[in-house]
């Protein structure tokens, strides 16, 4: 049995999008795209790890697999929900049109179909996938309505007046765009509305996920190609606080979008309520290369999303924070799971983290991972984020293959995956670092 503490990373093999996160009969369930064969993307399935605490995860195999033409190649994105004592599963099904000859797990030409499937399970660990998928969405004909190919990662939850959903998709004219439907019954849908924005956010949105805080309402998404440096990873989550009549399901966007993490090696959230009634997510660590050669891919820490005038937070779950209780003096003191260091950041002050250099350069705060990220040029090395508006407090969450900056307490954050990471802590005022790892 696999068992991780704080992220959730591949059993072996490849990972990728966190799927299907939920609160379900006392656990929490969260499945992701899985390729067990390799250490690169193949014909995708949904892994399942479940948590008590959101802190320890045991993996428990795969849940979901291809058995049927409209997902015979790959069960994609996708979210959960609970009705009556069950768990829902919906998720995008693909059908290539022509497969790779010298490799089936790709297409040529983008030639597939996209289709969104509902599976239910009535414990939430067995999951018939022979007879129990249900196609409730099928390909999109109208290309007015949205993309037959470029429609996918269904988000589901229940309003006022029923259930809803949402869709990314694309227009003919290559904007990001969002389809909306409802349903009375969680099997029939029709569709309702959509929304758009200009093209700087993106030509394609992914995973995107509406949610309601105390403090307004949240839109996230994957948004594809909205970072144009000649870097990898053009694709970038995004946000913004947004207003929705759900009647109707119209969405006014504003004009500008947050990055949700400054690092800009996250990607495809799943955000959920928590037993608190928190509104949480986790997103997927984009990593250009294996660990040991055994596995890649994981995901961030669980964060709490809030609002604050119109800004969008992202805080350490406070059952991950609460679990850094001993205290520490050096990094090698720490348990597996990695350690956790605080303090305030004066202007000019620089920390370097095992080669990780975090520094505070114009009311700003800078990182650098050029010494610990294998050499890999094609990627980002240095980060920023934008102006801080009061006060610098750092808690650095620190882990073998990823390094999470939370800035006041989620105003921003900066996560990286990093490689090769040393023991060695270099700060000019050592006493002013507060160290601590998880309780044993």
């Amino acid at each position: 049995m696999t068992v991780n503490k704080i992220h959730v990373k591949a059993p072996g093999g490849w990972m990728n999008d966190p799927n299907g996160f939920i609160y379900y009969k006392g656990e929490y369930h969260l499945f992701y795209q899985y390729f067990p064969y390799d250490t690169r993307w193949g014909t995708m399935r949904w892994g399942h790890a479940v948590s008590r605490d959101l802190v320890v995860w045991e993996h428990r195999g795969v849940a979901l697999f291809p058995t049927i033409c409209e997902d015979q190649n790959g069960c994609f994105s996708g979210s959960a929900l609970e009705y009556d004592g069950k768990m829902y599963l919906f998720y995008t099904g693909v059908h290539y049109h022509k497969p790779d000859p010298k490799d089936i797990h790709h297409c040529l030409d983008e030639q597939f179909d996209s289709a969104q499937l509902m599976l239910c399970s009535e414990d939430g660990k067995h999951f018939d996938n022979f007879k129990g998928k249900q196609v409730i969405i099928p390909p999109i004909e109208d290309k007015r309505v949205g993309d037959r190919t470029h429609t996918r990662d269904p988000k589901v939850w229940r309003g006022r007046n029923g259930w809803y959903l949402v869709l990314g998709s694309t227009t003919e004219d290559g904007r990001g765009k969002l389809l909306f439907y409802k349903s009375n019954d969680l099997a029939s849908w029709s569709y309702v509305n959509s929304v758009s924005h200009e093209p700087h956010w993106g030509w394609m949105w992914e995973c995107p996920e509406y949610l309601e805080t105390e403090g307004g309402n949240v839109l996230l998404l994957s948004s594809m190609g909205i970072i144009k440096d000649g870097k990898r990873e053009e694709n970038q989550i995004i946000c913004a606080a947004v207003d929705f009549e759900e009647k109707g399901c119209v969405m006014s966007l504003p004009d500008t979008f947050q990055y949700a993490d400054h690092g800009l090696d996250l990607y495809a959230t799943q955000s959920i309520k928590d037993e608190e009634g928190r509104q949480i997510m986790v997103a997927w660590l984009r990593m250009p290369e294996a660990v040991d050669g055994e596995w890649i891919g994981m995901l961030c820490m669980p964060r709490v999303i809030e609002v604050k005038e119109g800004f969008v937070y992202f805080r350490p779950h406070p059952n991950v924070e609460s679990r850094y209780t001993r205290q520490i003096t050096a990094p090698s003191e720490a348990d597996e799971a990695g350690y956790r260091v605080s303090l305030d950041m004066e202007e000019g002050e620089r920390l370097d983290i095992g080669g990780y250099q975090i520094f505070r350069e114009g009311n700003r705060i800078h990182t650098d991972r050029s010494a610990v990220f294998g050499g890999h040029k094609e990627y980002r090395l240095a980060f920023e984020t934008p102006e801080l508006r009061s006060g610098c407090h750092l808690d650095i969450y620190v882990s073998s293959n990823i390094v999470e900056v939370f800035i006041n307490q989620g105003e921003y954050v900066i996560s990286n995956a990093v490689y090769g990471l040393t023991g060695k802590l270099q700060f000019d005022s050592m006493e002013r670092l507060r160290l601590c790892t998880l309780e044993s």
